[in-house]
């Protein structure tokens, strides 16, 4: 079977999403200190910044995650030599074969923080990866909605209360719609009558468009050679 096959992902509950992220983020932010014991883990999980929604996990809670996701081969257990407790490791590369840690960076930020647009993606990641710019940023969300396991993330253009597009992980299955507060309508933006004829769009709503048009052309020509390759 040709490696460019797609792998089938059992969806992760929340509190793996959690755990996998946090052991993500800690071995790119804080390599000295990798990997974690489990209440360091619990400590991760915990945290009260870069956590969205906050939560309050007990140790039995972290280590039922621990042991699924030890079963589907995400995270692995290890003794190091003069340790008195096992530290865990997540094997997030050996399951998506292939990732970048540009990818590994902004996966471990939309498991830890949920939806989230390009621009904070890009700021959210800088301690992980720097990306230079928003067109590198979305370049590696393009290569993570095309991956050869399936698309990892996905992208929901402006509409339904969205200003911009955002992108969620999806790790835990389909997702119908992201998890994001809808944008509140300008109070000095007059309600359109059902009669009237319809606004035109403005130039930075243009723009928004072109740009999101471009991302899908990428996606399309990854896919297409992803195909090309699968057939030789």
């Amino acid at each position: 079977m040709s490696s460019d096959s797609p792998v089938e992902l059992t969806p992760l509950s929340f509190e793996d999403t959690r755990v996998l992220g946090s052991l993500i983020e800690k071995e790119l932010t804080t390599p000295d200190h990798y990997p974690l014991t489990l209440k360091a883990l619990q400590s991760a999980c915990n945290q009260t910044t870069s956590r969205e929604p906050l939560v309050n996990y007990s140790e039995s809670t972290v280590m039922r995650s621990i042991e699924r996701l030890k079963s589907e081969q995400w995270v692995y257990q290890i003794q190091m030599a003069g340790a008195r407790v096992p530290k865990y490791r997540h094997n997030t590369a050996g399951k998506l074969e292939g990732i970048t840690q540009a990818g590994l960076a902004l996966l471990s930020t939309l498991l830890l923080r949920g939806a989230q647009t390009v621009g904070e993606l890009r700021q959210r990641t800088e301690r992980m990866h720097a990306f230079p710019d928003l067109a590198s940023t979305e370049e590696a969300l393009t290569d993570l909605i095309a991956h050869p396991a399936g698309p990892l993330v996905a992208c929901f253009l402006p509409g339904q209360g969205r200003r911009v597009s955002v992108y969620v992980h999806l790790l835990s299955g389909e997702v119908e719609s992201p998890d994001i507060p809808l944008a509140p309508a300008s109070a000095s933006t007059p309600i359109q009558d059902s009669h009237d004829n319809d606004p035109q769009p403005s130039g930075d709503w243009k723009s928004r468009m072109e740009a999101q048009i471009e991302l899908l052309k990428m996606e399309v020509s990854r896919l297409k050679q992803r195909l090309e390759d699968i057939e030789s």
